[in-house]
């Protein structure tokens, strides 16, 4: 909009495309409700009042608040591609998405950035992009590719970027090492966000004043303060997995609530359906105490002014008309969205025309000479062995020490005590690598599952009770050029293709939750008893999280940062 048609609009002396009027309009600035009609030209608010309009729609009093924002997202993780991702979301009030493309990018590269670039121009979501840091996330595991300081530089100086995606090398940042701190440097002038679970004391402090401002790792409150109370950001996370909402909100107060903003992180098709995004962020804390204006400041004008992102998270002259329509406080039902003005959902499904669906040609990222089940054994040896146990919607674990069960000289599964064996394959390079180790809490009785979706670097991670079941879930992976299955006694009883990257499903989003759905069903009637177990399986190959991880490398002591015997107390 040239400025002088802005403030012509804003005079009254244009006619305006829209008038919406009659709404009870929430104000994230002032943090009041206020009656407005609400007027929209050339895709912005351009003033309050009477306006000439070629359409009005009266909103019967219904509130109207700014869409909401995500401020830290990795879009792959719903597995399926940004126009399935705006299509889930649109219709829950997500119209700003500040993602971090590093799944894709620990594949691909710079090429997997490239290829969700690609598909971001055809989609009406607002998409913002953190460039990823850590690709590989550590040298502790075999990545598909290696991203340093100048191979993001180009990218760095582009509008769609807003900085530097979470620095989950914390050792390096503290301890000084160089590339690390380039990457740092040369996102001067924008953000970077933190990954530093637990991270405490002069660490922090260290972590902190290398200008990493913003954590999205905390899952308890004290830690929460610590880090805000030291000039971060806290981006409150609740995914399909790690569900830290409940624990941090009391946190919130409206002294602090400024510095905090809802995030997703990682969510599965079906929550993403059926719950939504942030718009549950908000409906949650609402239900646990937090005034509903507060909670819709920290979907909307918080993460807006952090990034900055500039004319969103707030209705107000010059912003772009990117509003929402709701009936009540508490429930925060969306009935109506508008993206720049124009309505793109209605009744939580996305109007048609809206979004085109593109098809993206693939690739095979999988690099494997071939699996054998003698691959899988382990030596028995003297001593217990670190068993990663898993703790329910967190992706934390702890690092168990169990006696393990053994035959003919080699340690095996033991489902009675629901010890099952674990294992990652290296998909990228060829190298052979399999890491090896044991994990409890997902009550498998008999079978195998594995998926490609395996953070950071994405190898092939597979568990189960019986090595040729778990060999033969990684040739199945491999088959489908990337996917989730599940086996039992050789055959295949539900699996779910992701041929792009690995990560990425050419399906809707209806038919990958179908899939999913069915995953989950077989896994229970296996004996499974966690809520989303391939979620859960994808973060155990995550050595960045503590405490105890496992990568092709190895079994991954997080706290101490190195792989470790997989017998023995050290």
């Amino acid at each position: 909009m040239e400025l002088k048609d802005a403030i012509a609009f804003a005079s009254g002396e244009m006619e305006v495309d829209l008038l919406l009027k009659d709404t009870q309009l929430i104000n994230v600035l002032s943090g009041k409700i206020e009656p407005r009609d609400v007027a929209i030209a050339q895709g912005k608010v351009v003033g309050f009042g009477e306006y000439p309009t070629r359409e009005a729609m009266d909103l019967k009093g219904r509130f109207l608040l700014p869409g909401f924002i995500d401020a830290h997202v990795h879009i792959e993780s719903s597995m399926v591609g940004v126009q399935e991702y705006a299509r889930a979301t649109l219709p829950h009030g997500i119209t700003t998405v500040v993602t971090d493309f590093h799944e894709i990018a620990n594949v691909m590269g710079i090429r997997g950035i490239r290829l969700m670039q690609d598909w971001m121009g055809s989609t009406p979501l607002n998409l913002y992009v953190m460039l990823p840091s850590c690709v590989p996330a550590t040298p502790l595991e075999t990545s598909g590719a290696e991203i340093k300081a100048e191979d993001l530089q180009g990218l760095m100086k582009e509008k769609w970027v807003k900085g530097l995606g979470e620095m989950m090398n914390f050792p390096g940042v503290i301890h000084r090492v160089p590339e690390v701190l380039k990457k740092i440097q040369m996102a001067q002038g924008k953000r970077v966000d933190g990954h530093a679970p637990g991270l405490s004391g002069k660490d922090l402090t260290a972590y902190i004043i290398a200008g990493i401002s913003s954590d999205h790792e905390c899952t308890r409150r004290e830690e929460a303060e610590e880090k805000l109370s030291q000039g971060m950001y806290i981006m409150i996370r609740e995914g399909s997995t790690a569900k830290n909402l409940e624990e941090l909100i009391p946190l919130v107060t409206p002294k602090n609530a400024r510095r905090c903003m809802f995030v997703s992180d990682d969510r599965h098709p079906a929550d993403l359906i059926s719950e939504g995004s942030i718009d549950h962020c908000v409906r949650k804390a609402i239900q646990l105490g937090i005034d509903p204006i507060i909670a819709i400041q920290m979907a909307t004008i918080n993460p807006a002014e952090y990034f900055p992102l500039q004319g969103l998270g707030a209705i107000a002259p010059g912003y772009q008309a990117d509003l929402l329509v709701i009936e009540d406080l508490k429930e925060i039902k969306i009935r109506q969205v508008f993206k720049d003005g124009r309505l793109v959902a209605e009744e939580g499904k996305v109007l048609p025309g809206v979004i085109e669906k593109e098809r993206i040609e693939t690739e095979n990222t999988f690099h494997i000479q071939g699996i054998s089940v003698q691959q899988f054994q382990i030596k028995a040896q003297d001593g217990r062995a670190k068993v990663i146990e898993v703790i329910p919607h967190q992706i934390v674990t702890k690092k168990g020490l169990y006696e393990v069960k053994t035959e003919g000289g080699v340690a095996v599964a033991d489902p009675s005590r629901d010890i099952l064996k674990i294992a990652v394959v290296e998909r990228h390079k060829g190298t052979g690598n399999v890491g090896l180790g044991f994990v409890k809490g997902f009550g498998l009785r008999d079978g195998a599952i594995a998926s490609s979706v395996a953070h950071d670097s994405h190898n092939i991670v597979v568990m189960g009770v019986r090595d040729e079941d778990m060999a033969q879930a990684v040739h199945g992976i491999v088959e489908m050029r990337g996917g989730l299955i599940a086996i039992r006694g050789g055959r295949v009883l539900a699996s779910l293709p992701l041929p792009i990257g690995g990560l990425i499903a050419d399906l809707s989003i209806e038919e990958v939750r179908d899939r999913l759905d069915l995953l989950h069903r077989t896994v229970k009637e296996m004996g499974g008893k966690l809520e989303d177990p391939f979620m859960t399986l994808s973060f155990l190959a995550l050595p960045v999280i503590p405490e105890l991880k496992i990568s092709d490398k190895g079994l991954v002591d997080v706290t101490r940062f190195e792989i470790v015997p997989l017998f023995g107390e050290k």
